[in-house]
């Protein structure tokens, strides 16, 4: 690829090589250079019981029907709750919410409290990013006569649940062009309903001169954070979705995401990534380590006071997130040595906290390269809450869900990337047997096309602030649409010292007279850390990673993000 010497065709040249190298056909290079959502929306009547969900949802709107936002604890279901309840809010109607405690009443919605809250006067519940698999729940609450509104995203079961209606992309039974949009996130499966719903009230009439047509084009910043955070695949409808709702975000007008903004210490306006780290993890916070109303509450509150205590609460609470995680982390490391011949990674301890479970799982995937399941024990009820994170190309929550169906888990699901389950301790053994046997082929094969991918190789030189705002222009970044790895080099380290909690810092220069930072995080125990503190003194070597601006200082700066390095000569 020609990179050149950098002028004003840089940007457009370089978008255009990566757009490519990411399956994008010449004649799509527009559609995807700027990704906007008349390029990808689809009509959401193509989705099985969207009509019907509409229908529904606006009934209740125009008879001022009571209704209750049922969500999940984590992001996605935080912004998929916001969003049903500030679209209703644009029609002139409102909602309430109800978010299930994770230690006391775990994942989905539960009987109880659906037939709870159908008592207290609620004759519509919306479940958002929870309710595919709640078979059992949903299935009482259509005994008392409640309808229930299924929004998910979740794998299903050839069987469904009773429910007034489901909406899902991954339901068996879609249409060719719903099932192409199974990696939607929940909140963009209800940004669908959004859609489906104003078009039905505007067939309908409800609009007139006194009463406008809601902005929904407004809620898509929660929707680009809870794409991101659930680390749903970042292509197609996602690209816009993502690379629209960042704009939004920018722009500040939720009262409660500009808190959580401010709370993050960002200091530019939200990137992708952002969402990832320092966004998410705050609302996250409250579902795992505190209360699980609080991102719900932050984001659809008005009152900037309440959004700003909310918000420096969040970020409290996900300080104590980190110290909990680091503990339990610590333990769970010291099973996986005894399992490097396995091909999932199984980890469980009595007493951890269930709110990082899934953290830790996401952290063992990245240090061993394979799916992991890491399972909290409760001594008390002999059972254990697992959560699961995947690598790309294993479908971690089919398996779950087969697990499930052999009767080795008391409940069980979740997506291709991720899994949560219900398990008895003395099916622990076997679970982990089954689930090594049945993912051992999958496993193999995405092990053997992980070798590192490069885009881009450069003199130290040549990594600039303006190459990295080149290589921003094909974003947004994330899963199923990588950002680009660059290899920088030759060059030899000026500096390698161990800064934070185990990331390895690095300034290495070239010939060329260029010299810049690199950051490899929670990598300085790893045995390229290792290599670099302790034996690259006086070899070249190449240094391969991610780029990203450095605006810390006086001037921004770019700076390699570290993932791997090999010698030169």
């Amino acid at each position: 690829m020609d990179f050149g010497a950098q002028g004003p065709g840089l940007d457009s040249d370089i978008a255009t090589q990566l757009l490519l190298s990411r399956g994008v056909a010449r004649g799509d290079l527009d559609l995807h250079r700027n990704p906007a959502l008349r390029g990808f929306l689809p009509d959401p009547s193509a989705f099985q019981d969207m009509d019907r969900a509409a229908e529904r949802i606006a009934e209740a709107v125009i008879t001022r029907e009571p209704v209750t936002v049922y969500g999940d604890y984590d992001v996605d279901g935080a912004t998929s709750a916001a969003l049903i309840i500030r679209l209703l809010r644009m029609l002139g109607h409102d909602a309430r919410h109800y978010i299930p405690d994770r230690l006391l009443e775990g994942y989905g919605p539960s009987g109880s409290a659906l037939l709870t809250i159908g008592e207290q006067g609620s004759s519509l519940i919306v479940t958002v990013d929870c309710g595919a698999m709640a078979h059992e729940a949903l299935g009482m609450a259509h005994d008392a006569g409640i309808d229930v509104i299924v929004v998910d995203h979740h794998k299903c079961s050839p069987e469904l649940p009773r429910t007034y209606a489901l909406v899902n992309p991954n339901r068996l039974d879609e249409s060719d062009l719903a099932a192409g949009h199974g990696h939607l996130a929940a909140v963009g499966v209800a940004f669908l309903v959004a859609v489906a719903v104003v078009r039905t009230l505007r067939q309908r009439g409800y609009f007139d001169s006194t009463r406008a047509e809601p902005d929904l084009f407004a809620l898509l910043d929660l929707v680009a954070l809870g794409t991101v955070a659930d680390v749903a695949a970042i292509r197609g409808l996602n690209r816009a979705f993502v690379a629209q709702g960042l704009k939004v975000m920018a722009r500040r007008a939720n009262t409660g995401m500009a808190a959580l903004i401010d709370a993050s210490r960002l200091k530019a306006a939200p990137k992708a990534s952002d969402c990832g780290f320092a966004l998410g993890p705050r609302i996250n916070a409250g579902g795992r380590v505190g209360e699980a109303t609080l991102g719900v509450r932050l984001l659809t509150t008005d009152d900037p006071d309440e959004a700003r205590a909310i918000a420096e609460t969040l970020s409290r609470l996900n300080d104590e997130r980190r110290a909990i995680e680091a503990m339990v982390q610590e333990e769970a490391e010291e099973q996986v040595a005894a399992q490097h011949n396995r091909s999932v990674i199984v980890c469980a301890g009595l007493g951890w906290h269930p709110g990082v479970i899934g953290i830790v799982a996401g952290r063992i995937k990245e240090k061993t390269g394979k799916p992991a399941v890491v399972i909290a024990l409760d001594a008390e009820t002999g059972e254990g809450k697992g959560s699961a994170r995947s690598i790309s190309g294993v479908d971690l929550g089919a398996a779950i869900i087969g697990a499930s169906e052999s009767g080795l888990l008391v409940k069980g699901g979740g997506h291709a990337m991720a899994a949560g389950m219900t398990i008895k301790a003395d099916k622990l053994d076997a679970f982990t047997q089954w689930l090594d046997e049945r993912l051992a082929g999958p496993v193999a094969r995405a092990s053997e096309s992980q070798e590192m991918l490069l885009d881009l190789s450069i003199a130290p030189g040549g990594l600039t602030p303006e190459l990295v705002e080149a290589l921003d222009s094909a974003g947004p970044y994330g899963v199923g649409w990588p950002g680009p790895r660059v290899a920088v080099g030759p060059v030899h380290l000026v500096k390698a010292d161990v800064v934070g909690n185990d990331h390895l810092r690095v300034i290495a220069a070239g010939k060329d007279g260029g010299s810049f930072k690199a950051i490899a995080f929670r990598a300085a125990e790893s045995d390229m850390g290792q290599a670099l503190l302790h034996g690259a003194s006086g070899r070249r070597l190449w240094l391969a990673g991610r780029v990203k601006i450095d605006d810390w200082g006086n001037r921004p700066a770019a700076e390699l993000h570290l993932e791997d390095a090999a010698w030169a000569d």
